[in-house]
């Protein structure tokens, strides 16, 4: 399946071009335009129990499947989000992990499932105690809170994120949520509070931009009563 991703950074769309009988999955309410042969219909992976699973990780109970069933045809598809689009390809030997709204949309051969975290990540990491798990082979589509930039780790290596800024990360790879400070007064105090260490090897997908701080800079502009 051929695809191209337009307008890379704050506004990206993602333009996929599909054969007569392939079909690509995507986040409920992201199609923008489609060829006239193409179908789309709602549909669930994993059945109703991952429709509720996907619902705890706060994503949407249903996907759209859009098929061409008369020929070739091209599909524009965008996030909800201002922010970039990546895709990353999987060989089906490892789950990528994805923040909440992160999937945008998957070839066929990819499912989109839920992990559930333990209860100190589950407390913590701002993601709840489920967490999207992406499994299967073939290209997944990701989506930002403004632009991705990749942080590639090299064995033993180690980096700190700032949980609000993580986009996706593979499964295999060990990380650890923990004071942004060594005492919780300064963590709480540097703005920062929780953070996530992670040890490579391996990549890890973060966004420059983070959404909760952005609503806090915002919520200064509007009026009270």
């Amino acid at each position: 399946m051929k695809y191209d991703i337009l307008y890379e950074g704050a506004f990206a769309m993602l333009k996929v071009h599909i054969e007569q009988g392939e079909a690509i999955k995507a986040e409920s309410g992201a199609m923008v335009s489609m060829s006239p042969n193409v179908d789309i219909k709602g549909t669930m992976d994993g059945g109703l129990m991952g429709g509720l699973g996907r619902m705890l990780t706060g994503e949407k109970f249903f996907f759209q499947e859009l098929r061409s069933t008369r020929g070739p045809a091209e599909v524009l598809l965008a996030p909800s989000s201002i922010g970039d689009v990546t895709a990353v390809e999987l060989d089906g030997s490892y789950s990528l992990y994805v923040q909440k709204d992160g999937f945008l949309a998957g070839t066929e051969g990819i499912e989109v499932g839920t992990q559930m975290q333990n209860l100190k990540k589950g407390l913590f990491s701002g993601e709840g105690f489920f967490i999207i798990e992406i499994r299967g082979k073939g290209t997944v589509f990701l989506s930002s809170y403004g632009s991705i930039h990749a942080i590639n780790l090299a064995h033993g290596e180690e980096v700190i994120v700032d949980n609000a800024h993580l986009v996706a990360w593979p499964g295999y790879m060990n990380y650890q949520i923990e004071k942004a400070s060594k005492g919780w007064l300064s963590s709480v105090t540097s703005g920062e509070g929780i953070v996530c260490r992670f040890r490579g090897e391996g990549v890890i997908l973060i966004q420059s931009r983070n959404p909760a701080g952005f609503g806090s800079w915002i919520k200064q502009f509007i009026p009270n009563k």
